[in-house]
């Protein structure tokens, strides 16, 4: 999911407009980007047929697998997927980019851009985390699901090789978080390759079941759906639970936009992947249908697998495998991804953050949260055992999502696109319907496993939630305290001996003297000839442009206050930004600056500014964040840190 680093984007960001490829601007290129993106973006979605449709037959609600069943389930696929991916995701939300960038904290950032200040900008903001923190689950589950989904297939193969299901699996599994730290540029150039052939394969299977029995294509009629509903009433409803398996994968789409852009991955899904899918949705329905209602019971415990003939099932398996592991693998992505978004808007303390290619400033690894990810996928195959119980576990992450992005779109349509409420309403609400619909009918999951996402989104929202509150009451208490800069300067420069070199100051605000400088000439009684307090600002737009980084402002005898900008999708490499800097003196030589640093211990106080379980968990993040000499990329042996103390 970390391919490319869109440039800066097209005008009008975050309304309909003419179409944008975040940044591929060539049109020449269009076709290669919808190619890379069928093998980055669409594998989530495009495994789905391992588990969905037998899901909804072989799972808890007990359909009777007859022609108007099958059916209803694969006329509830169709028009799911046509209106929560096609038309929801790929054909609105899209739409609203932040600058060419996607997902829920990129259509945040949009939001609080145009409502921010008004009484329900903060309901926003929480929304948007929340759904970013439901991720995490989602990340959690879908390589376990994937994978052993299709390591399953083996028992189809040959039934006495399902005790070796388990240990193939965690063996994949183990394999794919340590290929993480080698970064994914090489293996990446496969993806799209294998991710076509697998595409053109499960739709040739499906095809072949269409042709031997179309009957099944009665089922692109909306009646046979509400039929369902009608027949079988709660069945119908809780059936739901497992057909939206089937659009897995469609925040994903969204968030990848600003890697490919809106127009090939629109020409992507509906010019190849979309028709895939559904032609071997279709096939396993219409190969469940034109069997004997004994027969049909057994092929429908794994039906994707029987579409292809024995002498095939091994390499389908072997395919099916590599999809999943490819699936995972931008699924991992996409979690490092998100969490360097978080961080840089501020929700998230700072982790150790490695790149992973040398021209693709996108492509990073957070040992963290790899290893993070890691631990928790082996446990959910350890405790889970089979992917049908974890399917227990999926899709209320997935649902509460959607349906928290369908909110959003509420907002975007008003806030941003300016439409009457009139007008956006009967539009939200059917989205609201729909996606509330399969939200509702997951929440029926939750005992049986349905729990775990909401734990690890509830977890992460805590933590979300709490860095950021820390993080401002911590500013707060420090901006109360703070020196003017134009006062300090003035006293300073005749109190302290005045040596050479420059010395840079790192200050999270723009105003005051940073408490490193007051503890520097407390104890030494140094001034540098050239001192500089910076400040990194990250914007809430993806990107800034070059020429926009610098801000410098000469404050006369030899200090200077600076501020870098970057977007939340750069890298804060604040050596190479000092290199932009032509009005700071002169030219920063690294050789002859130094770094202060100020590192806050946290005291207890008497009023604390949240509760205080909530203020341990801050100082607990605070303690454990990595060290801005690694955020900001400062070299190692030009760093002082300097440490102070703050109440919050």
């Amino acid at each position: 999911m970390n391919e490319t680093a869109p440039a800066p984007s097209p005008p009008n960001e975050g309304v309909p407009s003419a179409d944008s490829h975040g940044g591929h601007g060539q049109s020449g290129s269009r076709t290669a980007l919808a190619v890379g993106a069928i093998g980055i973006v669409f594998g989530d979605i495009g495994t789905s047929p391992l588990y969905a449709f037998r899901e909804t037959f072989a799972g808890a609600a007990s359909i009777a697998i007859d022609r108007m069943h099958v059916l209803g389930v694969v006329s509830l696929i169709f028009w799911s997927m046509l209106i929560v991916v096609a038309i929801q995701y790929v054909t609105i939300l899209m739409r609203a980019d932040n600058k060419g960038q996607g997902g829920s904290l990129a259509l945040v950032a949009l939001l609080s851009r145009h409502i921010g200040r008004s009484s329900y900008g903060w309901l926003v903001v929480l929304l948007g985390v929340f759904a970013t923190s439901l991720f995490y689950g989602d990340s959690m589950i879908t390589p376990a699901i994937s994978v052993l989904s299709a390591v399953e297939g083996l028992t189809v193969v040959n039934p006495g090789l399902d005790p070796l299901v388990i240990p193939i699996a965690l063996v994949l599994l183990i394999f794919l978080f340590i290929l993480q730290s080698r970064g994914t540029a090489k293996v990446g150039a496969l993806f799209a390759p294998v991710m076509i052939v697998y595409f053109v394969t499960i739709a040739g299977l499906g095809l072949n079941q269409i042709v031997q029995n179309p009957d099944i294509l009665w089922a692109l009629n909306p009646w046979y759906a509400v039929q369902f509903f009608i027949s079988d009433g709660a069945i119908a409803f809780f059936a739901l639970g497992a057909v939206v398996l089937a659009v897995t994968g469609s925040e994903a789409l969204y968030s990848d936009m600003g890697h490919f852009g809106r127009g090939p991955m629109r020409l992507s899904w509906f010019g190849f992947v979309m028709p895939c899918l559904l032609l071997n949705y279709f096939g396993q329905g219409a190969m469940i249908a034109g069997l004997p209602a004994e027969q049909a019971a057994e092929v429908v415990r794994n039906p994707f697998f029987l579409l292809a003939s024995e002498e095939y099932r091994l390499p389908l398996v072997i395919l099916a495998t590599v999809a999943t592991f490819i699936a995972s693998q931008a699924v991992i992505s996409g979690a490092f991804s998100i969490t360097h978004q978080a961080m840089q808007l501020g929700f998230m303390p700072r982790l150790s953050i490695r790149h992973t290619s040398e021209t693709e400033a996108g492509q990073i690894y957070i040992p963290v949260v790899n290893w993070s990810l890691m631990v928790a996928v082996i446990l959910l195959v350890l405790t889970f055992q089979n992917s049908s119980s974890l399917a227990s576990a999926y899709g209320i992450a997935v649902t509460g999502a959607v349906t928290i992005d369908t909110l959003l779109m509420g907002v975007l349509f008003v806030g941003v696109w300016k439409w009457k409420w009139f007008l956006a309403l009967p539009v939200v609400t059917f989205f609201l319907i729909v996606d509330g619909a399969y939200f509702a009918a997951n929440l029926a999951k939750v005992p049986d496993g349905g729990w775990f996402p909401l734990v690890v989104g509830l977890v992460a929202f805590t933590l979300l939630t709490t860095w950021s509150r820390g993080r401002k009451l911590m500013r707060d208490r420090m901006s109360e305290t703070a020196l003017p800069i134009e006062i300090f300067a003035k006293s300073a420069k005749n109190s302290a001996t005045r040596v050479p070199g420059t010395a840079i100051f790192m200050a999270s605000q723009t105003a005051g003297v940073p408490s490193a400088l007051l503890h520097n000439i407390k104890h030494n009684k140094v001034l540098h000839e050239r001192v500089v307090i910076l400040t990194v600002l990250i914007a809430d737009a993806p990107y800034v442009e070059q020429s926009e980084r610098c801000e410098i402002h000469d404050l006369g005898d030899g200090f200077y206050r600076a501020v870098l900008h970057y977007g939340f999708m750069q890298e804060t490499n604040v050596p190479q930004g000092l290199k932009e800097m032509s009005r700071c003196g002169g030219e920063f030589d690294m050789m002859h600056t130094s770094f202060f640093l100020s590192r806050q211990t946290l005291l207890a106080s008497d009023k604390p500014g949240m509760p205080i379980w909530r203020e341990k968990i801050f100082a607990w993040m605070l303690r454990n964040a990595a060290t801005a000499m690694d955020f900001f990329r400062l070299p190692t042996n030009r760093v002082v840190e300097l440490g102070s103390q703050v109440e919050i």
